[in-house]
């Protein structure tokens, strides 16, 4: 039985909601994968819990009781003092400056699983470096949560284009929060400020809206997906349409946005009204492979479309490539949430288990 041990680092909602489903699944993957699965540490960003033989069902009780304060060398080391080994370090924080720590746990024998987004987004440079260090040191990094939750998006990118299939264009809607915004702005009578604030009771958008009104999240996405096809891009080459208007940007708190939300109604009632007939509006992502083109924007589309008929936070990606022509290869589903993203990162953890040796 090979046994893979676990460093979590982000105890929030998606690495809560891991951590059970690692522990639901652990019998399973002994029975039908070989694969014991044990998690020895658990982090967030100021406490750690140490146990050697794996933490249990009463996690969060014992993390109250006994984490510790702790250092990057205090894992490190309590990883060699147990001689753990197929180590995975798993990213489910959403902090900009954790990954600068990647390379050391690749340089110590970790393998990595992220459904943090920022590594894959920084220069190409470091990208370039990351990889670099991986194949040095024969370790590996998995990160499909990076676009579309638990959606298979970037393992169909990686497999068409290291197959050699000519991938041409994507295009869909990469954001959930969005997703549902305009889905529900398009089909109801409520004014934009009601369906925005909808939206964040439902836990679609962040706590500060304007970071999923910026475009930035659909961009960071389309800057991954388009370096998986080798193009040499960098976030700022990115053509973004911000939704915030520039009076209730840069210099407002996030408490005073919310207070003046309202001031977003009559510019999307706009939108809506000048639409053609049987439309609908999405905000959408498209990368053109052949001019390098990466771009997120607002559009109005048919409702008939595949793309205007989507629901809830459904993201929706269409593939296009020269053997398929012009009948994309299209993937759609939940592309928002704890409990997804959870699962893709957990099947992450088990493709990534059956590669160690």
């Amino acid at each position: 039985m090979k046994k893979v041990n676990i460093i979590l680092f982000g105890i929030g909602n998606v690495g809560s909601t891991l951590i059970q489903q690692l522990i639901s699944a652990k019998k399973q993957w002994e029975e039908h994968s070989g694969v014991s699965v044990s998690i020895p540490v658990i982090a967030n960003s100021k406490k750690a819990l140490f146990n050697a033989d794996g933490i249990s069902e009463s996690w969060q009780k014992d993390f109250k009781k006994s984490a510790e304060k702790y250092k990057l060398e205090d894992i490190l080391d309590f990883t060699k003092e147990h001689d753990l080994e197929h180590l995975i370090a798993i990213d489910a924080t959403a902090s900009k400056e954790f990954v600068e720590i990647y390379i050391r746990l690749i340089q110590n024998g970790f393998n990595l699983v992220a459904a943090n987004k920022v590594a894959n987004t920084l220069s190409a440079d470091f990208y370039k470096k990351l990889r670099k260090e991986l194949d040095y040191h024969g370790k590996h990094f998995f990160y499909e949560t990076n676009v579309g939750a638990g959606l298979p998006i970037v393992q169909t990118v990686q497999g068409l284009h290291q197959a050699g299939e000519k991938v041409t264009r994507i295009r869909g809607v990469f954001s959930g929060s969005l997703s549902f915004i305009f889905n529900t702005f398009s089909e109801n009578k409520e004014k934009f400020s009601d369906v925005l604030q909808k939206a964040g009771n439902l836990g679609y958008t962040e706590p500060d809206a304007r970071e999923d009104l910026s475009g930035n999240d659909v961009g960071r996405k389309l800057l991954i997906l388009a370096r998986e096809l080798q193009l040499e891009k960098e976030f700022q080459e990115v053509k973004i349409q911000s939704l915030i208007p520039e009076q209730l940007n840069g210099q407002t708190s996030a408490e005073e946005f919310q207070r003046r939300i309202g001031e977003l109604d009559e510019i999307f009632f706009q939108y809506k009204k000048e639409q053609n007939k049987d439309h609908v509006l999405r905000y959408i992502g498209e990368i053109e492979v052949g001019s390098a083109n990466l771009e997120a924007k607002l559009i109005s589309e048919p409702k008939n479309t595949a793309l205007g008929q989507i629901k809830g936070a459904d993201n929706i990606f269409e593939i296009y490539t020269e053997s398929y022509g012009d009948q994309p290869l299209v993937i759609q589903g939940a592309g928002a949430g704890a409990a997804v993203t959870a699962r893709g990162v957990v099947s992450d953890v088990l493709k990534l288990s059956q590669r160690l040796n």
